[in-house]
């Protein structure tokens, strides 16, 4: 081979080399923070997680291959919360998830820049998470759940279920918007259903057992639970609690009324997850969350448990049974 052939060869050869050595490098490590707001061992929790990795999977983010997770569990604690919230913005997350209302607050705290979408939140306008539902116009976007009107909803398939409930008792966090905007609805139209209603504070375990207790000395008792931290947290407790005064009651999510509630109507906790798996990949993606609209449920669910409404003794209509779409045997 001629000289000159050989450096026009080499020279190809070297110009090559760069393409070759960025083809085997690794895709670059992405960083998603996770913030719940109940515990790390509460089955619910997550099955909500698992359901939002896997559909990450379907759009190509595969944890320890494209993409970091880093998650946090509160417990309901609001302390936690904001603790929590701090670590993850320390982190540098390219996107946060965040369940619950009061985890959009802690993490807007921490930081106004952090992409975020969250799920379970109410009123996120009225919470000054978002400028508006079409156009949030900051770093939060997401799904809501509930109206404030739901809790007239509540009432009435309690009423419905239950006829003889003449006094409910609703249980909510009393610092918290949602809990306050679910009461004032449910007392708006108390008075339409024959009611007499009664606020309970689910912050404390020790406050609700006594509350509840204190509740039933009174016949002709039920109980509304409204979609707060705590009352999620605690819903173990608030669950054997209606069942020990046999009390009937209406829950926000289906999983109350798998384990053990009487019945439940809200939206799918699991597909808000989903979706918002999707907002999360089109973040990363190089969307901004502020240009992502806020969107509502697309379907509420209503279960009953046939199991529990037998040991409460209450007769369920067949008008709601042909309107459910589960019913727990």
């Amino acid at each position: 081979m001629r000289r000159r052939e050989f450096i026009t060869l080499l020279g190809g050869a070297t110009a090559s080399w760069p393409l070759a050595a960025r083809g085997q490098q690794p895709e670059p490590m992405r960083r998603i923070g996770v913030l719940m707001q109940i515990a790390e061992g509460d089955a619910e929790s997550k099955i909500q997680v698992a359901e939002f990795l896997r559909e990450l999977r379907e759009l190509g983010w595969v944890v320890g291959h494209n993409v970091k997770l880093d998650t946090r569990w509160a417990g309901g604690d609001s302390d936690r919360i904001r603790k929590y919230a701090a670590e993850l913005v320390a982190l540098a997350p390219d996107v946060v998830l965040a369940s619950g209302g009061t985890a959009v607050g802690a993490l807007q705290q921490a930081s106004r820049t952090v992409p975020i979408v969250f799920v379970n939140v109410t009123d996120p306008i009225g919470r000054g998470y978002v400028a508006s539902l079409a156009e949030p116009g900051g770093n939060a976007t997401g799904f809501t759940s509930f109206e404030f009107g739901i809790g007239g909803k509540w009432l009435e398939l309690l009423k419905q279920i239950a006829p003889s409930v003449t006094r409910v008792a609703v249980l909510r966090d009393p610092v918290l918007t949602g809990g306050l905007g679910y009461l004032a609805a449910i007392h708006a139209l108390a008075p339409a259903f024959g009611v007499e209603v009664r606020p309970v504070d689910v912050r404390v375990k020790s406050d609700i057992e006594r509350a509840v207790a204190a509740f039933a000395r009174t016949p002709n008792g039920g109980l509304i639970v409204t979609p707060d931290p705590a009352a999620i947290a605690h819903r173990e407790l608030i669950i054997a609690l209606a069942s020990r005064y046999g009390l009937p009651a209406i829950y926000p999510y289906r999983y109350f009324a798998a384990e053990g509630g009487l019945i439940s109507y809200g939206p799918s906790a699991i597909e808000q997850l989903r979706r918002a798996a999707n907002y999360a990949d089109r973040i990363l993606k190089g969307e901004k969350p502020g240009n992502l609209p806020v969107q509502a449920p697309i379907k509420f669910e209503l279960a009953i448990s046939l199991k529990t409404a037998k040991a409460l003794d209450v007769a369920v209509p067949q008008t709601l049974v042909s309107r459910a779409d589960e019913l727990i045997e």
